[in-house]
Formats: C-alpha cells, sequence, structure tokens
C-alpha cells in the first residue's frame, strides 16, 4: 500500500471521528455547556468535504484553472476560523474550570482579551507591505493560529498546576479538552522545528501530525462518551490567598459605595509635637515652682 493511500486513509478516518465525536457531544448534550467547542465541531465536519471536493478539482484541472483559487481561499478562510474559534474555547475552558470564582474569571476573561489583542497587533506589525496578497493571508493566518496554540499550552499548564486547587479531576471534560488541544499545539511545535519548504503529504512528519490529530480525537470521544464524576466542592479556610484574590478580582471595576477623603487642616505630626512640647513646658513650669 502507498503512502499517499495510507494518507487517504487517515483522513478519511479523521473526518469518521470528528463526526463521532459530534454526535457524542449532542448526544450527551455537550454543546449547551461548551457551544465554542461545538461551533468548532460544525465547522470541522462542514469544512473537510468542501476542501476534499476543491482538492480534487484541483487534480483533475475542473473548473477551468479556478480550482487552485477556490482551494486556497477556502482553505485559509478555515484556517482563520479555526484559529478564532480555538480562542473562544480556551476561554471557554477556563470559565467552566473557574465557575466557583466570579472574580478571578471576570479578571481572566480580560485577560484572554488583552492576549487577543497583543497577538493581533504582534502579527499584523510583522507584515511586509512588499508581500502579495497570497502570502500576507498565509502570514495572518499562521500567526493567528500559532498565538492560540501557546495560550492552549499556557492553559493547559495552568490547569496541571491548579488542579488540586480548583478541585479539578482528570475525568473533567473541560480538561479534557484542553489536553487535545494542548497535545496537537506541542506536536505542531516540535515537528515545526523539523519542517523544511520539500515536505509533502507523504512524508514522515505529515503522519505523526496527522496521527496525533486522531490520537486527540479519540481522547476527546472517550472523555465525552465517558460518564463524568461530579466536581467535589471547592471549600476555602477564610484566610486562603486564593479567595482574597477573588474578592480583589470582584472588586476592580466596581464603584461601590463612595467615600468623600477631606484634607486635614494640618498635618498630624504637627499636632503630636505640639501637645509633646506644651506637656514638657508645663514640667518645667512645676519644676522652676518647686525651686
Amino acid at each position: 500500500m502507498s503512502s499517499q493511500s495510507i494518507m487517504s486513509m487517515m483522513c478519511v478516518a479523521e473526518f469518521a471521528l470528528w463526526a463521532v465525536l459530534a454526535f457524542v457531544f449532542w448526544k450527551r448534550n455537550l454543546f449547551s455547556r461548551f457551544p465554542a467547542m461545538g461551533r468548532y465541531l460544525v465547522l470541522r465536519l462542514a469544512a473537510m468535504p468542501v476542501l476534499l471536493f476543491f482538492f480534487t478539482a484541483l487534480n483533475r484541472h475542473w473548473f477551468s484553472g479556478y480550482a487552485s483559487d477556490l482551494y486556497f481561499y477556502c482553505y485559509w478562510a478555515v484556517y482563520s476560523a479555526s484559529a478564532l474559534m480555538l480562542y473562544f474555547i480556551c476561554q471557554e475552558v477556563f470559565c467552566s474550570v473557574l465557575s466557583a470564582f466570579s472574580g478571578l474569571q471576570r479578571l481572566g476573561i480580560m485577560a484572554f482579551r488583552w492576549a487577543a489583542l497583543t497577538s493581533a497587533i504582534l502579527s499584523l506589525s510583522t507584515l511586509s507591505m512588499q508581500s502579495t496578497h497570497y502570502q500576507m493571508i498565509i502570514h495572518t493566518a499562521y500567526w493567528l493560529m500559532r498565538s492560540v496554540s501557546i495560550l492552549e499550552l499556557c492553559l493547559l499548564a495552568f490547569l496541571c498546576m491548579s488542579m488540586s486547587a480548583l478541585r479539578l479531576g482528570f475525568r473533567n471534560m473541560a480538561f479534557g479538552i484542553s489536553l487535545g488541544f494542548g497535545m496537537i499545539s506541542s506536536s505542531d511545535f516540535i515537528l515545526s522545528s523539523f519542517w523544511s519548504r520539500s515536505t509533502t503529504s507523504t512524508d514522515l512528519l505529515q503522519f505523526i501530525t496527522q496521527s496525533m490529530i486522531l490520537f486527540s480525537l479519540g481522547i476527546w470521544i472517550l472523555y465525552a462518551a465517558l460518564p463524568e464524576p461530579a466536581r467535589k466542592p471547592v471549600v476555602l479556610p477564610a484566610h486562603s490567598t486564593i479567595l482574597r484574590w477573588n474578592e480583589i478580582a470582584s472588586a476592580l471595576g466596581h464603584t461601590g459605595t463612595q467615600v468623600a477623603v477631606q484634607p486635614s487642616g494640618g498635618f498630624a505630626l504637627t499636632d503630636v509635637e505640639s501637645a509633646i512640647e506644651s506637656v514638657l513646658n508645663r514640667k518645667l513650669k512645676n519644676r522652676e515652682s518647686e525651686t
């Protein structure tokens, strides 16, 4: 069996696994809990047949030479839309694990928005005005995905370090989603260092990347199909640091009760000094009268 045939079979298997994952999500009513992940599944299911059709048209020279442009714009549009949806998935997972801390949850959403804005500015600032519009589309979409991949790895690291404090188990669906995307991002970062411009769809790196996607899809299907244990309630002492941070984060941006602070007529130390001087003068007068 040729390597091209194996790669085609892996693409068919990927589409089948996306379909199974979407069905399990719908069956377990996870679309209402993770709507961004649900929209991402719908995008993958709708885009793969369209991309396959344009790729076939490109190889068989259909549409009078327009097939290459159709495939290019469709592929990079789906790629950019996937990057945007992955950002909202990360935000969704973060809100799910911090549902018990509304203040930190709100502060984290603000941090997500600033990170997205900074990544967009950095990606647009590196564009060259001398590049063609094809190169600008590829560069922008690529840097958007790289920024989201870094965000996914940071989110996975945060969950791994704070699981005990947040009473989050390894069987939690939010952790499973973050684990799958973190594995894909890690493989992309590692394999990109070995990638060269001469690679084709039959190269070993492509097989490794496709295998990692299939493995992550299998993890998501298991997480979605198996019963999820109830999350333990977060019980913290009154002097807990994370509870204090949550209160501070909740207070940010809220005016609350306003208190007018009036400036004093003099400095407080001046009043203390004058009181001490009067006491000392009184003692000196008493001594003089005794003598």
